[in-house]
């Protein structure tokens, strides 16, 4: 009788089916929502607030680095 039989793959892709749908809802559960005024919560807001300053640092660095025109 070996390891990989019928009865261990079918628990075993039943384990992952079960895996699979608690990370999602767990996951699901994690993200930053709208509360019941249907406005994004204060966790939403800082994250969209330092996603945006970091792309304005990032696009200022970067033009800063080029070089000088020759003209």
């Amino acid at each position: 009788m070996g390891i990989v039989n019928r009865r261990n793959a079918v628990l075993g892709w039943a384990t992952w089916q079960i895996a699979k749908s608690v990370a999602a809802r767990k996951a699901k559960a994690a993200v930053p929502g709208v509360n019941e005024k249907r406005r994004p919560n204060k966790a939403a807001i800082a994250a969209v607030l330092a996603g945006v300053g970091a792309a304005v640092v990032f696009w200022r660095k970067k033009s800063d680095l080029e070089p000088p025109s020759a003209e």
